[in-house]
């Protein structure tokens, strides 16, 4: 696989985070400033993570900016583009941020969960099945729990439409076909699976069970 495609689902990843943490800021009625960090954190947080796992330090947002400028650059127009139309209704406005919170939610997680399956398969000359889904997993939902935390929310993971475990699955497919179909093949497939587990599971209202008092 060429170092673009990988860098191509950096970039999804990283825009989709960072709008999806506008959203949640939008939501907490936060200001310019914290929306900023907010989308920040939620864009970079699973990749600072998943390098401080694998000793990459400094982590790569420090040592290549690219990662911050797309963060904030994306978090700035999206502020711009709600500040300027403040003649939404405050109704219309949280329906388009639950919307928008889905969809970039899910273009990050499944981005980040093949990146981070990526960076599992150049560490050390064995494979761990078990290391690159773990990789995968904390890259593609470790900036969303930050994210939630911040904003003083429970963490997305634990409570709606089975987040985590489609991250789990996309890495685990994308693990499995990488020796079988080839680098390209298995990140196309556990990109489009994990989106797929998404949608499935918000459109037909999968929970994992809880106990309810």
């Amino acid at each position: 696989m060429t170092p673009s495609f990988i860098f191509y689902m950096d970039i999804i990843g990283t825009i989709a985070f960072a709008i999806s943490g506008v959203m949640v800021a939008v939501r907490k009625d936060m200001d310019a400033f914290g929306i900023n960090i907010l989308a920040l954190v939620t864009a970079t947080g699973g990749g600072v993570i998943r390098d401080l796992l694998i000793g990459e330090i400094p982590p790569v947002m420090f040592r290549n900016p690219l990662y911050f400028i797309i963060s904030v650059l994306t978090a700035n127009l999206a502020f711009l583009f709600l500040y300027f139309n403040k003649g939404i209704s405050k109704r219309n406005i949280a329906s388009i941020t639950e919307k928008l919170l889905f969809w970039f939610d899910t273009l990050g997680l499944a981005a980040f969960t093949v990146d981070g399956v990526s960076a599992g398969m150049q560490v050390g000359d064995q494979k761990s099945l078990f290391l690159v889904v773990f990789l995968g997993t904390i890259t593609g939902v470790g900036g969303g729990i930050m994210r939630d935390i911040l904003a003083n929310e429970m963490p997305y993971i634990f409570v709606r439409h089975i987040y985590a475990i489609a991250s789990i699955l996309g890495a685990l497919a994308t693990g499995i076909f990488w020796p079988i179909l080839g680098q390209n093949h298995a990140i196309l497939i556990g990109f489009l699976l994990t989106i797929l587990i998404r949608c499935l599971a918000a459109h037909y209202k999968w929970n994992l069970p809880h106990i309810r008092k």
